[in-house]
């Protein structure tokens, strides 16, 4: 026993002994490290690793947590990255550049499957290849002026390829700041911040330090309530002077220059990655706006709703009118009840004879019986109405859900530096899958005029079923400012010099329509395209309808219609007057409260006021 008991002590003995060389060779470790780290410095080494990431900048005294800035924290592209992330997850808003980059909805509010209530996506958009009489070369002049100004548009261009018509409400939305005050008590701040950590650790300058500690504490203090000159305290200039006399003392002792490059890079780094973070959730609240439903909309939908089911109305008898072949028919596809209203208003009261047209408005099941109920309490005219609910149609497709008309954003990376701005960003507004039903829900109608539901009429429109079409299947008026062959479209072949025709206003042949086979052919090209790659479903559409409709479309006058009212801030005034319809194409929608000012009185004027659920439900465009 006692020789077991000796033998375990000995071994504890060698244990011990074992421990104590590695105390021993850590100890030697770690003071060797002590000295390789400040020779390294000494050598200058440093120097080409300026601003890797947020470094810890330790001072003397105990203010540390006005100039620890946390070593944790990632490098700006880091940061930049879990930004997008963060939206990415919220949702898809800020679509990748590529070729043809559609993964999210249209810009009447649907989604990626064209249900405007499924989310908030953001716009499906085709950047286009420069056009060649854009390819013009700046020269810069001897004083800079010019490349300042090609310097500034190629910053505007790239805003407005990367965001679209964010850009343009941005700049013609900006308010001018008076925070003058403010931003030089930032800089003094940022300066003041750089110069701490070498002055707090000179034993001498206590006092320098406690000021400097003081100044700052009362700078961060004021700034964290204020954004604005007007935000700030009296007596402001005094503390302005007062700073800049302790920033002047700091600079009087001979500091490492190292240790201020340092904190000024960081605040540099912070400074970028905060600007980034707030432009992203800029753009996403913009997205959000134009891509969701107002409240009061949505109050209204549900308040006629709810009166629909408590009038206990009987079904309209089916009115002959609405198969009569006769008869002007005009169909909308919609799921926006005032919008709808404002087109059928504008288009009767502009009408040379009202009895004789017909509207027939497809809606999803949701918006079905609020629809039906509007145009109940407030006829129009002596017009026909008929209420459809597309997803209770009988017809071959079981899956039907309705679409509204698709557009895409087109925007130009490259090109003339000195083009105007109205030039670089366009919107194209091309038929929704559900515009490919048509033929069969109206198989006794021969010819139709389709409105889109962000449309406003000003000319009477029953020339348009005299017109000649030449055998072509739709008329339409053609957008020449961007071609077929700008788009950088993967599948099909295109004539490259064409002219990309809109929707908005459309006459359409359902006779030749159903005699060509177009929805099968679309359905072919749509099929074959889905199986062949993996592009989304939206540029797939895009292509498809392009294919189809090649050689079938009839040019209409350009005073038919006026589109850009709902994107492009300068569209000519004299246009706007002599145009049938105007067409509020892009994000900035005549309901929205973000749409252009100037161009919503001709939507507006055609709202009927008198209803008492605007009122109830404050809608007020």
């Amino acid at each position: 026993m006692k020789g077991g008991g000796g033998g375990g002590v000995g071994g504890g003995g060698g244990g011990g002994k074992r421990r104590w060389k590695v105390l021993v060779i850590g100890v030697l470790v770690l003071v060797i490290l002590s000295m390789l780290v400040p020779l390294a410095f000494l050598l200058g080494l440093h120097n080409g690793f300026h601003s890797p990431g947020f470094v810890t900048v330790q001072p003397a005294s105990n203010f540390e947590s006005f100039t620890r800035i946390n070593a944790t924290k990632h490098t700006q592209r880091d940061v930049s990255e879990r930004v997008d992330e963060v939206l990415q997850k919220i949702n898809p808003v800020l679509p990748k550049k590529s070729d043809i980059n559609v993964g999210s909805s249209d810009m009447n509010g649907t989604s990626g499957s064209d249900i405007k209530i499924r989310g908030i996506p953001g716009s499906p958009t085709v950047v286009a290849n420069p056009s060649p009489a854009n390819k013009t070369k700046i020269v810069a002049s001897g004083k800079g002026t010019q490349r300042k100004i090609a310097s500034t548009d190629e910053t505007w261009r790239t805003c407005e390829v990367k965001y679209g018509s964010y850009c343009l409400w941005r700049e013609e939305n900006k308010e001018a700041m008076k925070d003058a005050k403010v931003k030089q008590m930032k800089d003094q701040l940022f300066v003041a911040r750089a110069y701490y950590p070498s002055i707090a650790k000179m034993p001498s300058q206590n006092k320098l330090t406690r000021d400097m500690k003081q100044n700052i504490q009362e700078f961060e203090r004021i700034l964290s309530e204020s954004s604005q000159d007007a935000d700030l305290p009296p007596q402001v200039e005094k503390k302005l002077q007062k700073m800049e006399a302790v920033i002047a003392k700091a600079k009087s002792f001979p500091v490492d220059c190292n240790n201020v490059d340092k904190k000024l890079r960081q605040i540099l780094d912070l400074t970028e990655d905060e600007a980034s973070f707030h432009m992203k959730q800029s753009v996403f609240l913009y997205q959000l706006a134009v891509q969701t439903m107002p409240k009061s909309l949505h109050c209204l939908s549900m308040r006629l709703t709810v009166e629909h089911f408590k009038s206990a109305s009987l079904e309209d008898p089916i009115s002959e009118k609405f198969s009569d072949p006769s008869l002007f028919h005009f169909v909308i596809i919609s799921d926006n009840i005032l919008a709808s209203s404002v087109v059928i208003n504008s288009t009767v009261l502009h009408a040379m004879d009202s009895r004789n047209f017909v509207f027939h408005v497809l809606t999803d099941e949701q918006n079905y019986f609020a629809m039906k109920q509007w145009f109940v309490r407030n006829p129009c005219k002596q017009s026909t109405v008929q209420v459809l609910n597309i997803e209770k149609l009988e017809l071959d497709d079981s899956d039907m859900k309705l679409s509204l008309p698709a557009e895409f954003r087109v925007s130009f990376p490259s090109g003339d530096l000195l083009a105007s701005q109205q030039n670089r960003t366009h919107y194209l507004s091309l038929f929704s899958q559900s515009h490919y039903l048509l033929p069969k829900l109206f198989a006794k109608l021969k010819k139709v005029v389709i409105l889109d539901d962000d449309v406003v009429v000003q000319r009477d429109l029953s020339p348009l079923w005299d017109l000649d079409m030449e055998g072509k299947v739709n008329g339409a008026v053609k957008s020449c400012t961007v071609r077929l062959g700008q788009l950088s479209l993967k599948r099909g072949s295109f004539d490259n010099n064409a002219c990309l025709w809109m929707s908005g206003l459309n006459v359409v042949d359902l006779a030749r329509w159903r005699e060509l086979g177009v929805s099968e052919t679309y359905q072919k090209f749509y099929k074959e395209q889905m199986s062949g790659g993996d592009e989304s479903s939206e540029a797939i559409a895009l292509q498809a309808s392009l294919l189809t409709f090649q050689d079938k479309v009839y040019a209409l006058d350009d005073k038919w219609a006026l589109s850009g009212l709902g994107y492009d801030h300068y569209v000519n005034a004299q246009a706007i007057k002599n145009a049938a319809v105007l067409h509020y194409n892009g994000n900035m929608k005549p309901w929205l409260e973000l749409g252009i000012p100037k161009y919503k009185n001709y939507w507006r004027k055609h709202l009927s006021r008198e209803d008492r659920f605007l009122s109830d439900c404050n809608v007020n465009p």
